[in-house]
């Protein structure tokens, strides 16, 4: 399921917390984005219609829940950017960021505690 940038901002705030009416995710998105109702009821009409959330009505007004579950949309972005960018290998991604002195020594300490690890299953 592809789901764009600013639709993504909407599955963030249903993600943290859920249900929520639209005008308690347009209170979230609109801090983090300056968004104005109308963009933030177009983006929920548009992650209905294609099936990450799900609307159920309560008197008056609807309440939004993610059908898509946040680990999924991660694994989905994460494998497409890994076979985008570096063929689909892990360790040309670390080797960028350690190139770029982005890696701090506790990225450094986990990726070796996570190495060992799987060391050791194997």
């Amino acid at each position: 399921m592809s789901i764009s940038e600013a639709e993504a901002v909407v599955m963030e705030a249903l993600w943290e917390k859920h249900p929520q009416g639209a005008d308690e995710v347009l209170a979230i998105v609109s801090t983090r984005t300056g968004w104005a109702e109308p963009t933030v009821k177009t983006l929920l009409n548009r992650l209905l219609n294609k099936g990450a959330i799900q609307a159920r009505k309560e008197g008056r007004r609807y309440l939004y829940s993610p059908v898509l579950a946040r680990g999924d949309w991660v694994q989905q972005q994460s494998a497409g950017l890994l076979e985008r960018l570096f063929g689909g290998r892990v360790a040309p991604l670390v080797a960028h960021f350690s190139e770029r002195g982005r890696l701090s020594r506790r990225d450094i300490a986990e990726l070796k505690k996570l190495i060992a690890e799987l060391g050791d299953e194997q």
